[in-house]
């Protein structure tokens, strides 16, 4: 199972993963409440200069003549290319009837999507290190897929001490999985949204940082952890920084209280102000998306003010891709396939509804012109 192998009743309530259920109400929340009280702020930093790799290498914010020299951070070539530029989405492999504490996905499904993805995107994200991430692996692997992996290691509050436990196993899972497929693991994500201030499953910053040290002592790929602008924007994220190769930024316009003619330009004034407070690195836009289905009524429908539907997500998927193509922003795209299993039993709970694809595998009208050609060129005869 993805994530971890050890998950409390509470947990699997609250715990935001991309193997997930739903946010917490207090989560979402916190989300729309958090953009509201910092908006000036980050407004005012406007579009910051991009600067290269070296000039960001020159500068450390929060750093002291006392730290101890520490390994120069390592290239993002393995995960991005030569390039620098590459499009990747999120995947969450669980269909109908399956769940990560439940009925896990066949090798022919995990085959299929895979296989389109690697028509569709050059990298993919996966939020855990268990058994269902070894297999995609294995299958990136054994098929030569032209992908590759930012890997997750799910990391939870150690409230108990099989908690404890179950983060080791992780992270030496992690660990393993890295070292056993370095042509397909281009980078290793320890946390998800561990730090911001509304996360339902906050860990100590000290903890995050020696679990973070230890991923980075036994592998060579490049490892960061994933965390909301809302974290990345504050000083404090500064001692996470100096600890990791790059920045895994989360920004989603559509919880934020955004409209769609606003999305792009929410979500581009949150890249360049984190860009701005950590110059010293290269920023990949781990999480963004536009849901295609809202429950008319509740928690979601209040917080969230921007329209769901197919088109909607169409037309932020088109002018957000063009945008990040212009700038040549990495990023990965939430998500590739609806997942029935999150949130309430609702059939429009609003965590359900954020794929590209639908849960049996069609495409959303935003994927429908590329996956047609696809499967066109697929059945052409050679």
């Amino acid at each position: 199972m993805e994530g971890t192998s050890v998950r409390t009743e509470q947990s699997i309530e609250h715990r935001r993963m991309r193997f997930e259920p739903r946010r917490s109400d207090g989560v979402r929340a916190g989300r729309w409440l958090g953009w509201a009280a910092v908006a000036a702020s980050v407004a005012c930093a406007g579009a910051a200069p991009r600067t290269s790799s070296d000039e960001r290498a020159q500068t450390r914010p929060g750093s002291t003549s006392d730290e101890p020299e520490r390994e120069a951070r390592r290239s993002l070539a393995p995960l991005l290319g030569d390039s620098g530029f590459r499009e990747g989405i999120a995947y969450g492999p669980h269909r109908a009837g399956q769940s990560p504490d439940g009925a896990q996905p066949s090798d022919a499904e995990l085959a299929e999507d895979l296989e389109i993805l690697a028509a569709h995107w050059s990298m993919l994200r996966v939020y855990g290190a268990g058994e269902t991430s070894e297999r995609i692996l294995r299958h990136i692997r054994d098929r030569r897929l032209p992908l590759r992996v930012m890997l997750g290691a799910w990391v939870a509050p150690e409230t108990e001490e099989d908690r404890r436990e179950a983060n080791e196993r992780e992270i030496r899972g992690a660990i393993e999985l890295a070292r056993a497929y370095p042509d397909v693991v281009g980078a290793v994500c320890v946390g998800n949204e561990t730090q911001v201030f509304w996360s339902a499953h906050r860990v100590p910053t000290e903890r995050l940082i020696e679990l973070i040290r230890q991923v980075r002592s036994e592998v060579t790929q490049p490892v960061t952890t994933a965390d909301d602008y809302n974290f990345w924007n504050r000083p404090e994220s500064h001692a996470v920084a100096r600890e990791i190769d790059f920045v895994v930024l989360h920004a989603y316009a559509m919880w934020n209280r955004q409209t769609l003619d606003d999305a792009v330009a929410w979500t581009a004034t949150q890249v360049e102000a984190i860009r701005a407070e950590h110059p010293e690195h290269v920023v990949v836009l781990g999480e963004t998306g536009w849901a295609t289905t809202m429950h008319p009524s509740g928690d979601a429908a209040r917080q969230i003010i921007g329209v769901a539907g197919e088109a909607e997500q169409a037309i932020f998927h088109r002018r957000f891709t063009e945008w990040a193509a212009r700038i040549e922003l990495p990023y990965f795209f939430f998500e590739a396939f609806d997942e029935p299993w999150k949130g309430s039993a609702h059939p429009d709970e609003v965590e359900k509804h954020w794929g590209l694809f639908r849960v049996d595998r069609t495409p959303k009208p935003a994927m429908e012109q590329a996956h047609a050609t696809w499967l066109d060129r697929r059945s052409a005869p050679r």
